[in-house]
């Protein structure tokens, strides 16, 4: 019963995760992932602040419920 329970929290938060990487996602594309674009360190500020630290909290608990996962069993 626990393993199924974060199970579902594992799914819901990478379906989350999915969701907000792809919210902050400025121009991107191939070339800035392999160089190709020189972009300026910006502060984030307002909402953008918010989805990133909410991003980082999100990856905390999809990684503790992995290691979770893996401990139950």
């Amino acid at each position: 019963m626990q393993h199924k329970i974060i199970s579902i929290i594992q799914i819901v938060t990478s379906v989350i995760l999915i969701v907000l990487i792809m919210l902050q996602q400025k121009g991107g594309g191939l070339s800035g992932f392999l160089g190709g674009s020189s972009v300026n360190y910006m502060k984030k500020r307002g909402i953008e602040k918010y989805l990133h630290i909410l991003t980082i909290i999100l990856m905390i608990l999809f990684i503790l419920s992995s290691i979770l996962i893996f401990v139950i069993k």
